[in-house]
């Protein structure tokens, strides 16, 4: 059976550092069994624990001590999520042709600013950071070939201990729900919180994921883990004919339009450092068709705004003109996504005046005004300008974790606003501790729900997430039907689609 992939080669750590090129992790002998059994290891695995497997990419290289790879992994399930007990945690990379005839130092006070000068003195003189595998004087300057480390005592945000679903397995592929509020590889601050180090865990220190569609950390559903290179490599082929159709189910403010909606305003990327999109008339080609599948009144119609204060009084044509001004309730929406841009969905209902209900960015005052950026493709009411400025006001974590996986956003500022100081430090690094996270920080409504092939020949659908489901006391639909009326909407202008 041919299925839909997106990548070709195993996945491998990437760094979460900046300017470190390669992650290396190792756990404390000491600390706490997560509970799974552990089974023999392989010739390979016991290869690996005796050595080092040396590893080369992009024109740099590192050898991973086997320490580096813990396992069992240091899982810990309570209170609904779940939690690794902090580890120790070793960066590594090659000397950066600008780092060469610097003092360590120097590189570190310039490059990760992210501590005080005080903190890297001592780790230079105690070994946390060294040259070479040797403790090196902070005055050590720096020569081409030379490997820098630098250990930490990491600490992971805990995400759901919801598990990672089997929807199908065979021998060339896995077809899984994702949880929402887990990213799918190691990247920023989550590396065994990830959904293949989560599979990993269950199914053997020598099993590789092979990644095919991508979701972000917080959308939750249907994604594709080939078993074997070759089953990526067919699914990656379908994909690019554009031979597979896949269906989201998203949650958005107020009362959605009924029948076919066919948004194909196109997309524009005002900030690739972010990776966040915004409707604008010299964007990229993107169309989007949605249809309701519910609308649920308020029960309790709020006659105050966000902020306590008692909404003011408008004219009919003011809310005639400004439809997000009409945003009690919220409608289910079925989404099928005829091209591929970067958060398309997210943007698509925002301009159409309906975002996600949840979502903190694209359904964020902060950022867009009381508009929320509906219908503005002229950028008139909102500069690009305007809305990285509010965006940069905004803490980095909440950002980042919200709007794309890049790192260098999230590691000097991580403890700004999506989390909460608890007033503890940890007893090994006095690193300050956080609360656990809220309920806002580990979902998006909106679910990837369906995959399936144009032919006909296979197709995948979850069921609905509990939030797409009628509130207690009202009636509503608890699934979806098939794709006939989607595609019907858009088949004589993509008929690769029908």
């Amino acid at each position: 059976m041919n299925k839909p992939v997106s990548a070709t080669a195993p996945l491998q750590s990437p760094s979460t550092d900046p300017a470190v090129a390669v992650d290396v992790a190792e756990v404390d002998a000491a600390q706490p069994k997560s509970g799974i059994e552990e089974p023999p290891l392989s010739k390979r695995a016991k290869s690996k624990k005796n050595g080092t497997l040396a590893k080369k990419k992009k024109g740099f290289s590192t050898a991973l001590p086997a320490s580096d790879d813990p396992w069992p992994r240091p899982y810990i399930i309570e209170d609904g999520l779940r939690r690794v007990a902090p580890y120790h945690y070793t960066y590594n990379t090659f000397v950066k042709q600008r780092w060469i005839g610097r003092t360590l130092i120097e590189v570190f006070e310039s490059e990760f600013r992210d501590r005080p000068l005080a903190y890297y003195r001592n780790a230079m003189e105690t070994g946390q950071i060294c040259v070479n595998r040797a403790v090196a004087s902070p005055d050590h300057v720096l020569d081409n070939g030379e490997l820098v480390s630098h250990t930490i005592h990491r600490h992971e945000p805990p995400v759901t201990a919801d598990p990672v679903q089997v929807l199908h397995e065979d021998d060339d592929i896995i077809v899984i729900i994702k949880p929402s509020g887990m990213p799918v590889h190691p990247a920023g601050r989550y590396n065994f919180n990830s959904v293949v180090e989560v599979m990993k865990a269950e199914r053997g220190i020598d099993w590789v994921a092979y990644p095919c569609n991508r979701l972000d950390r917080l959308t939750s559903g249907i994604m594709f883990i080939a078993k074997h290179s070759k089953a990526a490599e067919e699914l990656s082929a379908q994909i690019a004919k554009r031979t597979v159709r896949k269906e989201y189910i998203a949650r958005v403010i107020g009362n959605f339009p009924d029948g076919e909606v066919v948004c194909d305003q196109p997309l524009l990327s005002i900030s690739p450092k972010l990776g966040l999109n915004r409707v604008r008339a010299n964007g990229k080609t993107a169309k989007t068709v949605f249809k309701k599948l519910a609308y649920y009144p308020p029960q309790q119609p709020s006659s105050r705004a966000a902020d306590g204060s008692p909404k003011a009084a408008e004219s009919l044509d003011e809310r005639i003109e400004k439809p997000w001004m009409e945003k009690e309730g919220y409608s289910i929406v079925r989404c099928l996504p005829v091209t591929g841009r970067t958060h398309q969905i997210r943007v698509h209902l925002q301009h159409l005046g309906h975002p996600i209900q949840n979502d903190p960015i694209y359904a964020n005052q902060r950022v867009w005004g009381t508009s929320l950026g509906y219908n503005d493709p002229e950028a008139s009411e909102n500069t690009d300008e305007d809305i990285i400025t509010r965006l940069n006001r905004m803490g980095k974590e909440e950002v980042a974790d919200a709007v794309a996986y890049y790192d260098e956003m999230v590691d000097k500022y991580y403890k700004q606003k999506a989390e909460k100081m608890s007033g503890q430090t940890c007893s090994v690094c006095d690193t300050p501790l956080y609360t656990d996270p809220g309920t806002h920080e580990l979902e998006l409504w909106l679910h990837s729900l369906r995959y399936e092939d144009a032919g006909g020949s296979w197709s995948y659908v979850s069921p609905l997430p509990d939030w797409a489901l009628p509130p207690v006391g009202l009636s509503g639909p608890t699934k979806v039907g098939g794709m006939e009326e989607l595609v019907e909407a858009v088949k004589d202008e993509n008929p690769e689609i029908a």
